[in-house]
């Protein structure tokens, strides 16, 4: 990586005795090399320090956008023949984080996981200097028994005793974690005879505002995308139940077999919340396994004022997906996958590998988690989430969710007071504030799909004027019908009523003449 202008000294520079050193001088290569090791990563650490200053900073841009082109001549990330010096390195590390997008931005409103939590990230530096895998007790005793408190914990909030969860690899596999179980318990044959033991074709339901995963899962698990029924929502993107019904009606009169449904608590979009009650109540008329795809929505479970009744009835639930690194603020990657009934998890998917999960070995093995999940390594998510959980309590992390809520309705107040320049799209029951930016020219025309169609049009160009300029980063989509439109998050703790007013602003600023 081409780090610096030559003659320019880093302003992360070495000592000299270190600077022009190889990575086979540091530990663990050379014995001896304590000293140059500690050098080095703690001028790593200065790297990584100023970056967080810098993230906090609002004199700072989001980012210093350059194309594609532009950032492969600028960086040259050629794999060389032979190791770079240490200086090199710390160069590089440098530069790599000045031409990242700093998504710890209090202005960076851009994706569902924003913010920078301190103690979240160190606690993932010290996972990542454990470097342990979390297949076995024998390897990772004390991130087991971590992460055995803090998913029995989660299984509580949602309303559980007993029950069993893992952390996985996102949203995206925990969901598939949900189908797979499903499969499992109403189907045991499948796990050795595959389809041949299902006497019908399977189908599973979910609303078509929910997350591509759920019709990835029916792709990836064998159902085929045409055998996952997208149900239809209402105007404020909550699944419809009468059309889920009908839906699953429609299928058994066909003779095929309706086994499982996910209802979204928390859209990707619109931030909508399933009504899970009355789809529960109809699982069971069906004897249908109810999945919860809560891995945006689930934080607001640890709010009082906030959980209700967004989420109730989720405890009638048979598994339930979590993501704290979304709007609970840890560190990526943390999602869990949760279930009722305990002894799925390692019935539906154990596979008995003698070289790694013996049965006679001298502690109690039920806390082996390596044979009931799909994986074999595992990386170690649940440290950064212990240890921020332990300095926030339960009490800070409800702070934190209304602090995040009503962010979001000061944030509607704003645009409801300026209805020439702001459209809002809908009242939102989360986080995501959907709107339009209303240029000048279009501010004394009535509303009407034309001129939807016109802000639509206008909304990338808009995008593209803030990327330029650096100062903020807000997500776009369309949306069935709706042309694009501005999606805002706010799920960073470092957000105030300043940014949001900054925000709103910064926009009429670069778009007031499209």
């Amino acid at each position: 990586m081409n780090s610096k202008p030559d003659g320019q000294q880093s302003k992360y520079q070495l000592s000299k005795e270190t600077a022009g050193l190889r990575s086979t001088d540091l530990l663990p290569h050379n014995l001896s090399g304590q000293a140059p090791t500690r050098e080095f990563l703690l001028k790593v650490v200065d790297i990584l320090v100023d970056y967080i200053n810098d993230v906090n900073n609002r004199d700072e841009k989001v980012l210093h956008f350059k194309h594609p082109e532009e950032m492969l001549r600028l960086l040259k990330l050629d794999i060389p023949d032979e190791g770079v010096p240490l200086q090199n390195l710390i160069d590089d590390c440098s530069l790599t984080l000045k031409h990242q997008v700093k998504t710890g931005h209090p202005r960076f409103f851009n994706q569902l996981s924003c913010g920078l939590d301190i103690v979240s990230m160190a606690g993932e530096w010290l996972t990542a200097t454990a470097n342990t895998n979390m297949f076995t007790y024998e390897i990772a005793p004390v991130f087991i028994l971590m992460e055995n408190v803090v998913l029995t914990k989660m299984r509580e909030i949602i309303g559980w005793k007993g029950g069993d969860s893992i952390f996985a690899p996102g949203g995206s596999i925990s969901n598939m974690y949900a189908f797979l179980a499903a499969r499992h318990k109403m189907f045991p044959g499948y796990k050795e005879q595959g389809l041949h033991s299902i006497k019908g074709q399977l189908v599973m339901y979910t609303s078509n505002q929910s997350h591509y995963s759920v019709k990835s899962c029916a792709s990836v698990c064998g159902l085929g995308t045409d055998n996952c029924v997208d149900v239809p929502s209402d105007e404020r993107g909550r699944m419809i139940p009468s059309e889920l019904e009908r839906l699953i009606l429609e299928r058994k009169s066909k003779g095929h077999i309706p086994f499982f449904v996910t209802a979204t608590a928390g859209t990707t979009v619109l931030g909508a919340f399933d009504p899970i009650n009355e789809i529960a109540d109809i699982c069971e008329k069906y004897k249908m396994w109810l999945h919860i795809d809560a891995a945006w929505g689930g934080g607001l479970l640890l709010s009082r004022k906030y959980r209700h009744p967004r989420l109730d009835g989720i405890e009638r639930a048979n598994s339930v997906t979590w993501n704290p690194h979304k709007l609970m603020g840890t560190l990526l990657q943390c999602s869990t996958i949760h279930f009722r009934e305990n002894g799925l998890l390692i019935s539906c998917n154990q596979m008995s590998a003698e070289y790694l999960f013996m049965q006679d070995k001298l502690y109690d093995i039920q806390y082996d988690t390596g044979d009931k999940v799909i994986q074999c390594g595992r990386h170690n998510d649940v440290f950064k989430l212990w240890l921020q959980w332990r300095a926030k309590g339960n009490e800070g992390f409800e702070k934190h969710m209304d602090h995040l809520m009503e962010l979001s309705e000061y944030m509607v107040e704003k645009i409801k007071a300026s209805p020439d320049k702001y459209y809002l799209i809908l009242e939102p029951e989360m986080v995501n504030v959907s709107f339009w930016y209303v240029p000048k020219r279009l501010r004394n025309i009535p509303h009407s799909p034309k001129r939807a169609e016109s802000l639509g049009q206008i909304t990338p160009v808009l995008k593209g004027k803030m990327m330029e300029v650096g100062t903020l980063m807000v997500g776009y989509q369309p949306l069935n019908e709706l042309p694009n439109f501005f999606r805002n998050i706010i799920s960073s703790a470092a957000v105030t009523k300043e940014d949001v007013d900054f925000l709103l602003s910064e926009l009429d600023r670069l778009g007031q003449d499209l």
